[in-house]
């Protein structure tokens, strides 16, 4: 076998490379055969005028794109933390509504005195302080008008000298927090009589 092709040891070890670069790394100059291919082309003044105006209307359309990812990147941020504020007042509230049943017990052994000079009483008071800082305020007082949005009336207590319609009694509290209703609360609500 007499041909010709290289055998593994006769090949080269290092590969060949060609610097096609127009401009010499060393020492920044344009390179002579860079200098004659951009030589040879021959643009004419209007060809150069359509150029510059194709290349300004595609870097303000590039700007525009740029723009308008801008404006919906900041609009996905904003949706985003809205939801994420969202999401957390909702688990807050449900945590709330979950403790809600022992705050009702702890009311009811105030009431009737069970709670005073007893541990519990600082138990209370500490979850009060919990529900405080979390902007969950109490909402149905004896007195005040009734509200649907707020109240849910367990029964209704015609009255003559009654004028509008007003919690007589409370029978179980309802909670808000931040602008948001936990739990309604359970009223007893004096009504004209005429109704």
């Amino acid at each position: 076998m007499s041909d010709n092709t290289p055998t593994p040891e006769e090949e080269p070890t290092e590969p060949l490379v060609t610097d096609k670069r127009r401009i010499d790394p060393e020492t920044g100059d344009v390179r002579p055969e860079a200098a004659e291919a951009a030589s040879g082309d021959d643009i004419s003044e209007e060809d150069l005028e359509i150029l510059e105006e194709a290349e300004r209307d595609l870097v303000a359309e590039y700007r525009d794109r740029a723009a308008r990812a801008e404006a919906e990147l900041a609009n996905f941020r904003t949706r985003v933390e809205r939801d994420r504020q969202a999401n957390r007042e909702t688990v807050i509230a449900e945590v709330i509504r979950s403790l809600l049943p022992v705050m009702d017990d702890l009311d009811r052994a105030e009431k009737h005195g069970d709670l005073a000079g007893t541990p519990l009483e600082l138990v209370a008071q500490k979850l009060r302080a919990s529900f405080e800082r979390y902007g969950v305020t109490p909402v149905g007082v004896v007195g005040e008008t009734f509200d649907p949005s707020l109240h849910e009336a367990m029964v209704r207590l015609p009255d003559p000298e009654a004028t509008a319609e007003t919690v007589a009694d409370v029978i179980e509290g309802g909670y808000t927090m931040a602008d948001r209703l936990v739990r309604p609360a359970k009223v007893a609500v004096t009504v004209p009589a005429s109704e």
